[in-house]
């Protein structure tokens, strides 16, 4: 698979300017509207392999500012990515938040909460990225961007099982062996167009929603790698006790969750979301 244009088959690019700022979004599908929200150094292709499983919903899947084809703001917050996303959805919308997208996706519905019904947090970033090794671990990311090193070489990556396990594990999943083609793909193609992602890394190691979250109404639920080694499960179970939020856990999976078992977080989110 080459063709960035079939990472998200079924679903539409549009385009939406607000204040001098541009964001890239895919939108398709008939049903409940849900809003897919990736992470830090991610783009909207992070969700290929869920998008084909959440069959019955009408996916709206945003680049965030600064990253893949959106462009940057000049003053960035997570607060304010919140706001930009608050303007690409027409009323109410369940959203999935990944990681830095777990984050934005709180902020949307303290500040929003009107737009928000149902919150899904899978991996979510915001307690132990707002420490200062988590700030100083993001500027050397920033600086060295092996993400846009890897999404240069996207296609070998993609062939090789071990350039598979070298890029991706054990950090970013717990077996590479169960990332597809087209995941490497919607993993690494958006990182060789960011045009700001340090700055949305370093708002986030600014960011502790922990202190925001009683202004959290919406139903939430959390979603955890059972194998996660870059978002402790601790994290996961302060939101949860915080958010008194349940918690599910994937056995055996690491962050990239939304890749490496797909299957498993599009039951989780569909079953969540159209409970009553």
């Amino acid at each position: 698979m080459t063709d960035a244009t079939l990472l998200l088959q079924g679903l539409s690019e549009r385009r939406h300017r607000r204040r001098g700022a541009e964001t890239r979004l895919f939108e398709g599908g008939e049903g409940p509207p849900l809003l897919l929200l990736h992470g830090f150094g991610g783009a909207a292709w992070n969700f290929a392999e869920l998008v084909p499983l959440l069959r019955g919903r009408r996916l709206i899947v945003p680049d965030l500012p600064g990253h893949g084809a959106s462009t940057p703001l000049p003053a960035v917050s997570l607060a304010a990515f919140a706001d930009v996303v608050a303007e690409l959805v027409a009323g109410p919308v369940d959203v999935l938040g990944h990681s830095m997208g777990g984050v934005v996706g709180l902020r949307l519905a303290e500040r929003h909460p009107s737009l928000v019904r149902r919150l899904v947090l899978a991996a979510p970033a915001g307690i132990s990225s707002s420490t200062r090794l988590a700030e100083l671990s993001i500027m050397l990311a920033g600086i060295v961007q092996p993400g846009r090193l890897a999404g240069r070489r996207v296609d070998r990556i993609a062939r090789s099982r071990r350039l598979r396990h070298l890029v991706f594990g054990p950090l970013e999943v717990s077996n590479a062996e169960l990332l597809t083609e087209r995941a490497v793909h919607g993993f690494l193609r958006g990182s060789t167009m960011h045009t700001d992602a340090l700055s949305a890394g370093l708002a986030l190691a600014a960011d502790d929603p922990r202190l925001d979250l009683e202004r959290v109404r919406c139903p939430v639920l959390v979603l955890f790698g059972g194998r996660d080694r870059q978002v402790p499960l601790d994290d996961g179970l302060e939101y949860a006790r915080r958010l008194r939020a349940p918690l599910r856990v994937i056995a055996d999976c690491g962050h990239l969750l939304i890749g490496e078992r797909p299957d498993a977080c599009a039951r989780a989110v569909l079953q969540f979301t159209e409970s009553r």
